[in-house]
């Protein structure tokens, strides 16, 4: 809305911006009618309105959400984010051995060396390149899956619930190589863990998952087939991404948000659990067996 100037006989007060009383204005405010200069001024359908209450209007607007709760996504940060962190950690571990002495998964470190940190760091290292003809394939093989995946996931998920079940899946998988393994590097148990995922979300939203099946089936075979492979961190983190894509999508609508938190720190608490209050089997069968010497 706009006033008109007085005349110049007119008596009228020159009206000035309710922000700014020392500026001028004959301008007004389309919903609340106050006068506003042009710094107060935010355009609206029709005319202007002042900052209160275009933040006002604002309040009722819903935005705009990721199918099970979050922020939409529209540029899958979190997948391109794993992506280069697994890259340039294959980097560090083929410029110096530290890297996977240090942090690679080990049952008996985690065990009886306290270092908890291998159950995560494992799952961003991969065979390194003197480890043979394998080697390349493994983080190639990998980053492929999370290159053609994690984008639909997490546009499905949003950001933060699919950086969870990466997480968790990964932890997943580490917990079985720890319970039934003795090491183990890859984020193959994070990889598996998006595959169940995928089958969970796909069933959900009505689509034919038997593409997804074959997917998994596939994998499963060649986890058994080829050797060297871990099948205790694939079998881990393909049954943990499905327990924690459960508790996401088939999460109320209403305190959905909540629901999902919980069912991910049931998830996390009862890994940490199995770790704090259960042996390395498999560890410990090889050490009393003397394979460690």
């Amino acid at each position: 809305m706009t006033t008109q100037p007085p005349g110049e006989s007119g008596t009228q007060a020159v009206p000035t911006c309710y922000r700014h009383p020392d500026r001028e204005t004959y301008v007004r405010c389309q919903r609340c009618e106050r006068p506003i200069c042009p710094d107060c001024m935010r355009d609206a359908a029709v005319g202007f309105q002042c900052p209160e209450c275009v933040a006002e209007g604002n309040k009722g607007v819903r935005q705009v959400q990721a199918v099970f709760g979050g922020g939409a996504v529209t540029t899958p940060y979190v997948t391109w984010g794993l992506l280069i962190l697994n890259v340039l950690a294959y980097i560090a571990e083929n410029v110096s051995d530290q890297v996977l002495n240090g942090l690679a998964m080990s049952s008996g470190a985690v065990a009886y060396g306290g270092e908890w940190w291998r159950l995560i760091t494992g799952a961003f290292l991969h065979s390194p390149l003197d480890a043979g003809s394998f080697a390349l394939t493994h983080i190639l093989f990998n980053m492929w899956a999370l290159y053609a995946i994690g984008p639909e996931l997490e546009r499905r998920l949003g950001s933060t619930r699919f950086l969870a079940l990466y997480l968790l899946s990964a932890l997943g998988g580490s917990v079985a190589v720890y319970l039934f393994g003795i090491a183990a590097v890859g984020a193959s148990g994070a990889i598996y863990g998006m595959f169940g995922a995928l089958f969970v979300v796909s069933r959900k939203l009505g689509y034919d998952v038997r593409g997804v099946l074959w997917l998994i089936g596939i994998n499963v075979v060649i986890t058994f087939m080829v050797p060297n492979i871990s099948w205790q961190g694939h079998l881990g983190g393909l049954v943990t991404g499905v327990v924690v894509a459960a508790a996401l999508v088939h999460a109320p609508a209403r305190n959905r948000t909540t629901v999902q938190l919980a069912g991910c720190a049931a998830v996390l608490l009862i890994l940490v659990a199995v770790v704090a209050l259960l042996p390395p089997y498999a560890f410990d069968t090889a050490l009393r067996n003397g394979i460690f010497g």
